[in-house]
């Protein structure tokens, strides 16, 4: 089983999300989050299951849907590295948002 390590900067994305779905409702933020993270602690089991970021091209550089955000991580020996949680709508370009 991989070990998820999540980054300082997917954390910072997904507490910006929260605190975005809290203003209508701290329910449906919580809800939310849980939702994201059991996506998440699945890739430990299954870390290849998600599709390679086509804006990256590098088959250790995938994402996993949790509608409607993307959920961006990379794949580096027995660990998964959760990078970045980003809109699907937003036009993201490599470099921003996701860390190393």
């Amino acid at each position: 089983m991989a070990e998820i390590v999540w980054s300082p900067s997917a954390i910072e994305d997904v507490n910006a999300i929260a605190e975005y779905i809290a203003r209508d409702s701290v329910d449906n933020a919580a809800l939310f989050v849980a939702r994201l993270v059991d996506t998440v602690e699945r890739l430990g089991q299954f870390p290849e299951s998600g599709v390679i970021i086509p804006e990256i091209g590098d088959s250790a550089c995938r994402q996993v849907l949790c509608v409607p955000y993307r959920i961006m991580y990379r794949i580096d020996g027995n660990c998964v590295w959760v990078t970045g949680v980003v809109h699907g709508a937003r036009d993201w370009k490599p470099g921003q948002e996701i860390g190393d």
